[in-house]
C-alpha cells in the first residue's frame, strides 16, 4: 500500500502545481494550449502503446461503434474541463478553480444518486446541502455566479460518471479520447497558422517546448494515478485528491496574489466543513460496516483475551 500512496501523492502533487506550468504559457490563447495538449498527449500515449506492444489490443478493444460513441462524449467533457481550467488559470482565477475541485466529490456523489440510483445515508445529505450553501454564499460575496468552479465540477463530475461505467482502462481510455480529438485539434491549429495567428514556432523556444511538454505533464500524473488506484482503497484515494485543490488554493493566494476577502473565506470554510462531515461520516459508516460484517471475529477476540 505504501507504494500506492506515494504514487497517489505524486499524481495529486503534479496536478496541484499545474497552475504554475500553465501560467508560463500565459501569452498563448487557452484554445491553442488545449489543442497542443490533446495532440502531444495522443502522440505520447500512442508511443507508449507501441513500445509496450499494446496497440493491437487497444484497437481491438476501442474500435467499435458503441465504445467510440461513449468516449466521444467523455472526450468532449474532458476538453470543456481542460479549456475552462487553463483559461481560468491564465485569467487569474486559480482560487476559483480550487473551489471547483473541492466541491467536485460531493457533486459526483449527487450525480451517482441521480443517474446510477445510488442511495445516500441520511447524514450524507448534510454535506451536500452545506456545499450548495457555500457555493451560493461565494456567488453572493463575489457579486457574480461562480461559473468557473461549477463548470469544472460539473464537467469533471459527468466525465467521472461516464468513466465509471466505460469499458476501457485509464490508458486505453485517454488514448481513445485524445485520438478522437486529435484531427480536429490539428485542423484548428493549421487554420490558425494559415491565418497567421498560430503561436507554435512563433513564440520563444521555451513556450514551444512547454506546448510540446503538455503531453508529458498530462500523461505522467494520469499513469501515477492509475497505478495508485490499483494499489490502495478508494477511500484513501478520495482523501488524497484534496492535495490538488489545496495546493491550487495556496498558489492562487500566496504566489499569484489573487483577491481573497473575508466573505470568500467564509464561503470556502462552509465547503471545507461539508467535506470534513462527508469524509467523517464515510469513515464511521465503513467502521460500522466492518464491525457488523465480522461479529464472530469480535466475539472470538474477546474470548481469547479472557
Amino acid at each position: 500500500m505504501k507504494k500506492g500512496v506515494l504514487y497517489g501523492i505524486g499524481a495529486y502533487l503534479l496536478w496541484g502545481i499545474f497552475p504554475v506550468y500553465w501560467k508560463l504559457l500565459e501569452a498563448v490563447p487557452a484554445i491553442q494550449i488545449i489543442s497542443h495538449r490533446i495532440i502531444w498527449s495522443f502522440v505520447l500515449l500512442a508511443l507508449i502503446l507501441f513500445i509496450t506492444r499494446q496497440w493491437k489490443s487497444f484497437r481491438t478493444a476501442a474500435l467499435s461503434r458503441r465504445v467510440v460513441l461513449i468516449y466521444l462524449v467523455s472526450a468532449i467533457l474532458l476538453s470543456i474541463n481542460w479549456l475552462t481550467y487553463i483559461w481560468a488559470i491564465n485569467a487569474g482565477f486559480v482560487i476559483e478553480t480550487s473551489l471547483g475541485y473541492f466541491i467536485n466529490p460531493l457533486l459526483s456523489v449527487l450525480l451517482g444518486v441521480l443517474f446510477l440510483h445510488e442511495k445516500l445515508r441520511p447524514w450524507q445529505w448534510l454535506p451536500i446541502g452545506l456545499a450548495a450553501i457555500g457555493v451560493i454564499y461565494v456567488a453572493i460575496s463575489y457579486g457574480q455566479f461562480p461559473w468557473i468552479a461549477l463548470t469544472l465540477a460539473i464537467s469533471f463530475g459527468l466525465y467521472g460518471l461516464i468513466k465509471k461505467t466505460a469499458p476501457l482502462g485509464s490508458l486505453f481510455g485517454l488514448t481513445l479520447e485524445t485520438g478522437l480529438l486529435f484531427l480536429p485539434a490539428v485542423a484548428f491549429l493549421v487554420v490558425l497558422e494559415g491565418q497567421g495567428q498560430g503561436a507554435f514556432l512563433h513564440s520563444p523556444p521555451v513556450s514551444d517546448l512547454l506546448m510540446i511538454g503538455a503531453g508529458l505533464v498530462t500523461t505522467v500524473p494520469l499513469l501515477l494515478f492509475a497505478s495508485s488506484a490499483q494499489r490502495i482503497p478508494l477511500s484513501t484515494l478520495g482523501i488524497l485528491q484534496y492535495i490538488n485543490p489545496t495546493i491550487a488554493f495556496f498558489l492562487g493566494l500566496f504566489l499569484f496574489h489573487e483577491p481573497f476577502n473575508l466573505s470568500l473565506l467564509i464561503g470556502f470554510c462552509i465547503v471545507w466543513l461539508a467535506l470534513v462531515i462527508f469524509w467523517g461520516e464515510n469513515f464511521l459508516a465503513s467502521r460500522k460496516k466492518e464491525s457488523n460484517a465480522n461479529p464472530r471475529e469480535t466475539t472470538a477476540g474477546q474470548a481469547d483475551t479472557k
